[in-house]
């Protein structure tokens, strides 16, 4: 009977109580009241009886749209979660100044939907999609998440909601639907793939319950971690061989990818045998144990991890070296933007990170924490910190820090840092002592 969860159904209970409260407020029941009775009848009553009335069902249309402008927010609450409102009070609720009575709004219309296909609702079906447009459109991302999280799964949803909700620039509200609606082509998620800048939405869409090749190459390509992770963790996600072997090219300068790399499905032996000679010995256990390879494969992926491991020695000498080097370059005014783009373009990274070190006046520690963070913001406020360029922030972003191209911070008006010193200072501060 009503919608709120939690409250026991007494079918015969309820229509007694709700007799008894019409009789209260209209004296004889079986007499039939205008509207305006009704309501002025309603006016003198305490808000326990109206709101009553609110939730229940079978209470008449006339007396729900009444009370759908009631000052009470509790009771507006109860008719927008009511089924049996009238189309015409939702179209009022809609526009209602409380959240939550939105928020109860978009949770029943949306359900609504499904039940909607037949012809002879056809005009109730475009009041209710006119409601959830609205809805789609709200202030508040609370409501438009109820709504998202509701047709995520719906294939009877207009087109051009469920697109809107797929560009929303909040995360909980796009997810649902990048991650589920089955609305959503190929070509849809590649578009939006290239295009958003939301945080995470590449996740979700790497998470679906069918990724194709098209999109999972769109992932791989995007150079964002947590979807390409996400995508090889995804046990349904189809995976070229080439897509594959560009996210092994990436993962051996990505730690965070080692993982996701050797619990991914379908690994060819050739594929193994190439993640072999990076991961950490552990990784290259498990993969033997989750493969069931065979012995000899398995003694000669072993024997090459002993030998990579034997041929890396602990060179402090070529460290203190180095570190001497950064300090003369820095001495003898070397370290301009064009010094440190020499160094990322032939990937000298220990040499970079003493160099941004000697600029920076920070520990080489909090150097490497800055560039492994995979926040844009972080490695612009380094370079600003180091004297360095907006080009030069760009290219540690890119190739440095690895941070996708959809969430690089790029120069204000050409030239100029996107973020103010204010900011960029609070950016730095936890790592000035290393921490």
């Amino acid at each position: 009977m009503t919608r709120f969860p939690g409250r026991k159904k007494d079918s015969q209970k309820e229509t007694h109580m709700l007799k008894n409260i019409f009789q209260r407020l209209l004296g004889n029941s079986d007499k039939k009241y205008s509207y305006e009775e009704a309501r002025d009848a309603l006016e003198d009553q305490n808000n326990q009886d109206k709101q009553k009335l609110a939730s229940h069902e079978d209470t008449n249309p006339e007396i729900l749209y009444y009370l759908a402008t009631d000052q009470s927010a509790d009771i507006r609450r109860e008719i927008a979660s009511n089924k049996s409102t009238p189309h015409q009070a939702n179209s009022v609720l809609v526009k209602d100044e409380d959240v939550e009575v939105r928020q109860e709004l978009a949770r029943k219309i949306s359900r609504m939907l499904p039940d909607l296909e037949h012809d002879e609702v056809k005009k109730i079906r475009e009041k209710v999609i006119e409601i959830l447009e609205e809805l789609a459109n709200d202030q508040f991302p609370q409501v438009r998440q109820i709504i998202s999280e509701e047709l995520r799964t719906f294939d009877c949803v207009p087109r051009h909601i469920i697109m809107k909700l797929a560009h929303d620039e909040t995360l909980e509200v796009c997810a649902p639907i990048l991650g589920y609606s089955p609305l959503l082509s190929s070509d849809d998620l590649k578009e939006i793939i290239a295009a958003t800048t939301v945080d995470g939405a590449l996740k979700a869409i790497a998470k679906r319950p069918q990724v194709d090749e098209e999109v999972s190459d769109a992932i791989a390509s995007s150079l964002d971690i947590p979807a390409v992770a996400a995508l090889l963790a995804n046990k349904n996600a189809q995976i070229r061989e080439s897509t594959l072997d560009a996210i092994i090219d990436q993962a051996t300068k990505i730690e965070e990818l080692h993982k996701p790399l050797v619990s991914s499905a379908n690994l060819s032996i050739r594929a193994i045998k190439r993640i072999a000679g990076f991961v950490a010995s552990s990784l290259v256990s498990q993969m033997i144990g989750s493969y069931n390879l065979d012995k000899d494969v398995a003694k000669d992926l072993l024997r090459q991890v002993k030998n990579r491991i034997k041929d890396v020695p602990v060179d402090e000498e070529k460290s203190d070296k180095l570190q001497l080097q950064a300090r003369k370059f820095f001495d003898q005014g070397m370290l301009d933007d064009a010094f440190i783009e020499n160094t990322i373009k032939n990937r000298q990274k220990e040499l970079l990170y003493l160099c941004l070190a000697e600029l920076s006046k920070m520990p080489v520690a909090s150097i490497r924490k800055i560039l492994s963070s995979k926040k844009a913001r972080r490695v612009v406020a380094l370079s600003w910190r180091c004297e360095l360029n907006m080009r030069t922030a760009i290219k540690m972003q890119l190739e440095i820090a690895c941070i996708p191209s959809n969430l690089v911070l790029n120069a204000k008006d050409g030239f100029d840092f996107p973020l103010s010193e204010a900011e960029m200072k609070y950016d730095l501060a936890l790592y000035d002592g290393g921490s």
